[in-house]
């Protein structure tokens, strides 16, 4: 009784399950039939849409593109004549600098009445060196002409009564001979002394150290009670006239462009004061190991050019006539300099340029324009060559 009743249950939930499966297709089949309804509808509306606005589109394509063109600054440079300047460093010099030590045979310095910065004058007295003993020699040989020339008034006098007696027969022409040899030997021997006196007053003169030539005293390097002699080296340095100079280093390419008489600019420095000069020597070597060689630029004295201190030069160096564009306009890659220049149909294209001579309003070229053209200013890097722009033309002057 137990088995039948389990049968029966299943048979039961058998039936069921395949009641509901069969009734549920019946009630989704409505909605999906609406859904796709839906969607031929909007494909059909969307179609006709489209089918409607293509020709206005179409028609207006070419405006918009014209419209999305990016707005490019460009300048028309034209030419103009460009002052070449060269910018140099160097060091600053005396002009001519005047060793200064001892010429005689030296002694001990008693004392220096100069001192470094001080303005001499020629034959001025530097340095005096002790001269106690050389002045005792002086008055010796002083003393020497003195009895040199008692002699030959002697020599004279009996030379004199000789001459006299002569005639009388007394004295032999032999004996006149004798005293007049002895007279002239006398009167030698007093030129002698004299000349001794003037070595030794020479050569006491030579103690001093004294300035060869009027100029500013650079450097001095001797105290009182310091012996010096010939050996000693250089005592005192002057810088004759108190010209100064600066050395200023230059390429060989620059080098070139500059000769004797060129007006320069220089500033030392730690200092703002702008000094005028002029090249007065150009070097005829070129150094092996940097490639260098010097231009020397005279300058006046003043204060602040300190020999053996660095100033910086700006040399003119002529004049040229060529377009000039700021430094944003030129480009640089692989293949050199170029500049993006725009056509009639406003396309930029790629244009090679050489460039010359930097200046603080920009730089020269000298070669791939000739001024008419218009010139796109900046964004060049962002362009493609054939790239439409919309060109934004500015007065060369504001750039």
């Amino acid at each position: 009784m137990n088995y039948e009743t389990t049968v029966r249950a299943e048979k039961a939930e058998y039936v069921s399950d395949k009641l509901a499966e069969e009734n549920e297709p019946k009630s989704r089949k409505p909605l999906v039939f609406g859904l796709i309804a839906l969607l031929i509808i909007a494909a059909i509306g969307a179609a006709y849409f489209y089918v409607s606005s293509g020709e206005a589109g179409s028609a207006g394509a070419a405006d918009d593109r014209e419209d999305q063109a990016a707005a490019i600054t460009v300048i028309a440079p034209g030419q103009g004549t460009i002052a070449g300047e060269i910018i140099a460093n160097g060091t600053l010099a005396a002009r001519r600098e005047l060793p200064v030590g001892v010429a005689g045979e030296g002694g001990r310095v008693v004392s220096v009445p100069v001192d470094a910065g001080d303005w001499v004058r020629a034959g001025q007295v530097l340095a005096v060196v002790d001269r106690s003993v050389q002045n005792q020699q002086v008055a010796s040989a002083t003393a020497q002409i003195g009895v040199a020339k008692a002699d030959a008034d002697l020599a004279q006098a009996n030379l004199s009564r000789a001459l006299k007696l002569v005639e009388r027969g007394f004295i032999s022409k032999a004996d006149i001979d004798r005293l007049t040899a002895t007279r002239d030997a006398a009167v030698a021997r007093v030129r002698v002394a004299e000349a001794q006196v003037s070595e030794l007053r020479a050569r006491n003169a030579r103690l001093s150290v004294i300035a060869p030539a009027s100029g500013l005293v650079l450097e001095r390097n001797v105290e009182p009670g310091q012996v010096v002699s010939a050996g000693s080296g250089a005592l005192f340095r002057i810088a004759k006239g108190g010209e100064m100079e600066m050395m200023a280093k230059l390429s060989e390419v620059d080098l070139a462009q500059v000769s004797a008489g060129t007006a320069a600019r220089v500033i030392p420095t730690g200092s703002e004061k702008e000094f005028a000069g002029q090249i007065w020597q150009v070097s005829p070597t070129i150094d092996a190991q940097d490639r260098q060689g010097t231009a020397r630029i005279s300058l006046p004295y003043a204060p602040e050019l300190r020999p053996g201190g660095f100033a910086r030069a700006t040399i003119e160096s002529g004049t040229i006539v060529a377009p000039m564009l700021p430094e944003s306009a030129i480009l640089t890659d692989a293949e050199g300099n170029f500049v993006y220049i725009v056509g009639p149909e406003n396309k930029a294209t790629r244009r090679a340029v050489t460039t010359g001579m930097v200046t603080a309003n920009g730089v020269a070229v000298i070669e791939g324009l000739d001024g008419s053209e218009r010139v796109v200013l900046q964004a060049g890097g962002f362009l493609t060559d054939g790239e439409v722009i919309d060109p934004q033309l500015v007065d060369s002057s504001e750039s």
